[in-house]
């Protein structure tokens, strides 16, 4: 394999994961005791942690395996789509880390923000990934599809451990 064809496969939509990653590896040991392992996996059931589980693989794993291009108009706004999501995603944890007395944090909506809001970066790597690398009987939508049945797993989760932490 050439370097060119190494190249071509690193530079995938899966780039667009590492900021949020890192964001998650760097932050999350500062959110609220609810938002540890122990107080997320208390009390919920095996079904839901499975199928988000499932879903979150697929939902990082597929974007790996989609070219990663931005040359055409409509790529240019999916990316900054991208980039507003990303940062609206990050704010989110801001009143969490730090204001979680808050009537904001506590509330359901504040308490939650961190599982909704990846919504808009999600879209944004759906209309980016508008093909695989290889041949196949793909659409964009798809992706959006699999996202879409992942945030609805990470959100009831969520919102389970918020009802318990009340």
């Amino acid at each position: 394999m050439s370097l060119a064809s190494v190249q071509h496969y690193a530079f995938s939509c899966g780039l667009l994961l590492v900021p949020a990653s890192l964001w998650n590896l760097a932050l999350t040991r500062r959110l609220p005791p609810a938002f540890s392992q122990a107080g997320t996996e208390r009390e919920i059931p095996a079904l839901l942690v499975f199928a988000e589980n499932a879903l979150r693989f697929g939902v990082f794993a597929l974007p790996f395996f989609m070219p990663l291009e931005v040359s055409a108009p409509a790529s240019r706004r999916a990316l900054l789509l991208y980039a507003v999501g990303t940062l609206v995603y990050f704010a989110s944890w801001l009143p969490l880390i730090g204001f979680p007395a808050s009537s904001w944090s506590r509330s359901a909506l504040g308490f939650l923000a961190p599982a909704y809001t990846p919504f808009l970066w999600l879209l944004g790597i759906a209309l980016l990934g508008q093909k695989l690398f290889w041949s196949a009987a793909y659409r964009w939508w798809m992706y959006l599809v699999l996202a879409l049945a992942f945030l609805a797993a990470h959100i009831t989760h969520m919102a389970r451990v918020w009802a318990r932490s009340r």
